[in-house]
């Protein structure tokens, strides 16, 4: 047997990649993951390790970091530190649900238009006005008629980012339709929920994978815009944005009330961004022959 091996008869035995390889090949993967895991178990640990983030020490109004409190204090002598850390929980939510909630949705809804054709024109003239609306118009829009929350900055933000799964997963549908396994389906007489479910939705995940990413990383920045606004969450509830936005008139004389909460804000974007293009190498075929 090892002669054959020898001789180009029997490919070798398949060695796992260790993690070392792995990250050798994919530091953007890692890299991504590891500040997202890192984010995670800061804002999952935040009751533990920061104290109340809405405690309020007029005393201690915009004192510089210290010992005491780490990052400095706000114009309220609200701790920075406590306030940073909780937001984190936040962003990290309205990015993840988000980005669920527009893939299951744009999923089926593409799925729906690529496949039946007498259905793709309505659908994408729906798809095509709702990518029109500006996700912060519509997060405004959505607060004046409602209370401010959590849950109305996910529908407003999700609603934009719905047809641009749809478009995505139309383009792969379209595609994968004309392949010759999917025709060979069709011929023989196999129902369409069986055909898309086992030969078209599994084309569909990798580029779903990566436009997830992007859309959390989205998602976080429009929830920070949208809170600095005065158009997201309530003002007393700590976020990156709303730290933002009460602290900008004192930029000047105490630029730690900002600098904190963006530089979290930006290395959380920048993960999910590393992720995404990470994973984007990875899952394209052209692209993961070179490593």
């Amino acid at each position: 047997m090892a002669r054959v091996a020898q001789a180009g008869l029997v490919a070798p035995p398949h060695r796992p990649v260790g993690f070392r390889a792995f990250a050798r090949r994919n530091p953007t993967i890692v890299l991504g993951a590891g500040l997202l895991l890192v984010m995670a178990a800061i804002a999952i640990a935040a009751p533990l390790i920061a104290g109340d983030p809405r405690a309020l020490a007029p005393i201690d109004r915009l004192q510089a970091p210290s010992a005491t409190h780490w990052f400095g204090t706000d114009n309220l002598g609200r701790d920075i530190y406590a306030r940073t850390i909780f937001g984190a929980q936040i962003s990290l939510v309205v990015g993840l649900v988000v980005a669920i909630v527009s893939v299951a949705i744009g999923l089926t809804i593409g799925l729906v238009a690529g496949y039946f054709r007498r259905l793709d024109g309505l659908v994408m003239r729906v798809m095509d006005g709702m990518m029109a609306i500006p996700a912060i118009l519509l997060a405004i829009a959505l607060v004046s008629l409602n209370k401010a929350s959590v849950g109305i900055v996910i529908v407003a933000i999700s609603i934009p980012e719905i047809p641009r799964v749809v478009r995505l997963v139309r383009s792969v549908v379209l595609t994968t339709r004309e392949q010759p396994f999917v025709e060979a389906a069709i011929a023989g007489g196999s129902r369409s929920a069986k055909i898309i479910l086992r030969h078209i939705l599994p084309s569909t995940v990798a580029p779903l994978i990566v436009q997830a990413t992007y859309i959390t990383a989205s998602a976080i920045l429009i929830e920070a815009a949208l809170s600095f606004l005065g158009a997201g969450v309530p003002p007393e509830i700590p976020t990156w944005g709303n730290m933002i936005a009460s602290s900008r008139l004192f930029l000047a004389n105490a630029p730690w009330t900002i600098f904190f909460p963006g530089a979290f804000l930006a290395l959380v974007v920048l993960a999910v961004n590393l992720l995404g293009d990470g994973l984007r190498d990875r899952l394209d075929p052209r692209l993961s022959r070179r490593m």
